[in-house]
């Protein structure tokens, strides 16, 4: 039986169009890594490849929902999982965007009790910095060069 994570929602200062185009294609998350984290990583428009403490982890996207959703699937990864972002118009404000991710993954009960809270975290983890960078804060443990380089390749402007 699969775990459903979900995240919590957040407004982000971005349109959705302009969020969306940035998770559209995998190869912008390469460009936002240090140099010396991209030698074992690998991506195209539909997919990345790493390797992560010793584990062949790949994610490919699946769906595309312009402008609202993307869905992605594991590609090799030590257990079976799907990813939802979602891109929400917020509130009729066309210059925000109501984002939040689903995760279901396949967990036995040892893995469950291992991941289950981080990954809650990481969830939302990732929607509180999305929302504090498009309101030009700098979210807890960023990097501040992730974000210089995010501005410098037209992500997350």
């Amino acid at each position: 039986m699969a775990t459903v994570i979900k995240s919590k929602h957040a407004i982000v200062s971005k349109a959705p169009y302009m969020l969306y185009m940035a998770f559209v294609d995998m190869r912008n998350f390469v460009q936002l890594l240090p140099e010396d984290k991209k030698k074992d990583i690998s991506a195209d428009y539909d997919s990345i490849k790493a390797t992560v403490q010793g584990f062949n982890v790949g994610i490919r996207i699946t769906d595309r929902i312009p402008y609202s959703r993307i869905d992605f699937k594991d590609d090799g990864a030590p257990f079976s999982f799907t990813i939802s972002m979602h891109f929400d118009a917020a509130g009729g404000d066309p210059d925000k965007t109501d984002f939040h991710i689903e995760l279901s993954a396949e967990l036995n009960m040892v893995m469950k009790m291992m991941l289950g809270s981080k990954l809650q975290d990481a969830l939302d983890k990732i929607a509180d910095s999305l929302a504090a960078v498009s309101e030009g804060r700098i979210p807890d443990g960023v990097d501040p060069d992730i974000l210089r380089k995010a501005a410098e390749t037209g992500q997350f402007n």
